[in-house]
């Protein structure tokens, strides 16, 4: 997909970060937007702003988690626009919590919006991308769908799944010779709400972390790459068939690590969070994001 003027492109988690700055880019090359997002008043907050740039847009307020949902959505995109040419699993939610200490309703919550909403947006969406006769479908995982960091056993298993889920279908697609093809990004710090929004197991003091919310923020002002940076690595992603897009130096690098040292990358982080927990975690109210 060399340019996207006069295409449809279906987006989740539409409203706010990464969503929204694809949605945006999107509108600027001239296509058409399917949004959707749980939050109605950022997804509207979008939707101006992309319909300001004199691109049809039309949105719906989509819990992915629920399949119902997603499938009546991707409907309303065919009747509302008739094809679909790119669709992006976007959304998605963090929770820290220890694997021992995760309760079941809080491991089901995270895999239903994380995995199963990849699942649901993948399986809604590629009939009509292959009727386009030239689809893209784009799965978000995470840096942490190629490493795993402790406290976060939940969101890695996720975008663990997201990994496996999108690159087992990236085969299938190339055996079958389909002209749907799909792309897996694994994006590392990106300065989106994600972080903010996270929800945090008080288990985590089993870890040594006093502040678990404090933790958060503070694992938040390290984050480097804006979401319009994001974007336009994903898009160009698209643009060249990748495979795989790595979103970030960071997450550059931490992929390259992994693939050095393999297994034994495990025992870097341990040290690291080690370090992180006798250095403490600043007061709260020196955490707040500019």
């Amino acid at each position: 997909m060399n340019s996207f003027a006069g295409k449809v492109a279906a987006i989740t988690g539409a409203g706010s970060g990464i969503g929204r700055a694809l949605a945006l880019a999107l509108a600027r090359s001239g296509c058409e937007l399917s949004l959707s997002d749980i939050n109605e008043a950022t997804l509207s907050g979008t939707a101006a702003l992309a319909s300001a740039l004199k691109v049809k847009v039309t949105t719906a307020r989509v819990d992915v988690s629920s399949r119902a949902e997603v499938f009546a959505w991707a409907a309303q995109t065919a009747r509302d626009h008739g094809r679909v040419n790119l669709a992006i699993n976007n959304a998605g939610v963090s929770l820290g919590a220890t694997a021992e200490g995760i309760t079941e309703e809080e491991f089901r919550w995270i895999m239903g919006i994380n995995f199963w909403g990849v699942v649901h947006g993948t399986q809604a969406f590629l009939p009509l991308l292959r009727a386009s006769g030239e689809g893209h479908l784009v799965n978000l995982s995470s840096v942490f769908g190629i490493i795993a960091v402790p406290g976060q056993s939940a969101y890695n298993a996720s975008k663990f799944a997201v990994r496996g889920f999108t690159e087992s279908l990236r085969e299938e697609l190339d055996l079958t010779r389909s002209c749907v093809s799909v792309t897996c990004v694994h994006p590392g710090g990106v300065q989106t709400n994600i972080a903010r929004a996270s929800r945090v197991s008080q288990s985590m003091r089993e870890l040594g972390v006093e502040d678990p919310a404090a933790l958060t923020r503070d694992f938040e002002r390290h984050f480097r790459t804006t979401a319009d940076a994001a974007a336009a690595q994903i898009l160009r992603g698209v643009r060249r068939n990748a495979r795989r897009v790595l979103v970030g130096a960071d997450a550059r690098a931490l992929d390259l690590l992994q693939r050095v040292l393999g297994a034994a990358y495990q025992r870097l982080v341990v040290g690291a969070a080690r370090r992180l927990l006798r250095q403490g975690v600043p007061p709260a109210r020196n955490l707040e994001a500019p």
